[in-house]
């Protein structure tokens, strides 16, 4: 059990690269984590009250995006690393998609808590753009978080109950494998 104090001492960042089952299994696998919860953010305030769910947000009428808010511990991992994993593991060149999921609620975006994050994604992108002018140009939105909205229950911890199925099996565990090679100094488990 987490104690107040723990809490205190966690910042909050929130991404979306491609479908929240992908961007949550890598995300958790990180030091200093402390828990990441898929949900939706970056589009409007549902038309008549409530909030968005996964049927609304498919419709890409919403302007949502599939995103996690990752709570971690900067005394043990930086927004910075965040970052560098986030862009590892996604293509945040392509426009509103990941591989099979299309649409605007699967595009790369950082929904920024504070000015100092805002500067960060900024500054990473911008590096990104002018390291290897043979490459394409990020498209990463980044955008003031408004309201995070959390997921249904049967889209937390996906990966953790549903390992063997295809869309893990194709998905998923590529981007684990990828991550875990990359980033060994920043995984949880080094089995």
């Amino acid at each position: 059990m987490e104690s107040e104090e723990d809490v205190a001492a966690t910042q909050t960042a929130i991404f979306g690269g491609g479908c929240f089952w992908c961007t949550e299994a890598v995300l958790q696998q990180l030091q200093g984590v402390v828990r990441v919860t898929p949900g939706y953010a970056g589009g409007d305030p549902p038309a008549g009250g409530g909030d968005p769910t996964y049927a609304t947000v498919s419709t890409g009428r919403t302007g949502h995006a599939e995103v996690v808010q990752i709570e971690f511990d900067p005394n043990v991992i930086t927004y910075n690393d965040l970052l560098t994993v986030f862009f590892a593991s996604h293509d945040p060149t392509q426009l509103n998609r990941q591989g099979p999921d299309v649409g605007s609620e699967y595009r790369s975006i950082i929904l920024t808590t504070d000015a100092a994050q805002k500067a960060a994604a900024e500054a990473f992108i911008h590096d990104i753009n002018t390291s290897d002018m043979e490459g394409a140009a990020v498209v990463t939105e980044i955008k003031e978080l408004d309201t995070f909205y959390p997921a249904e229950a049967e889209n937390i911890n996906f990966y953790d109950r549903n390992r063997l199925s295809p869309y893990s099996l194709a998905m998923i565990n590529p981007k684990l494998r990828k991550v875990k090679k990359q980033f060994t100094h920043l995984i949880k488990d080094k089995l």
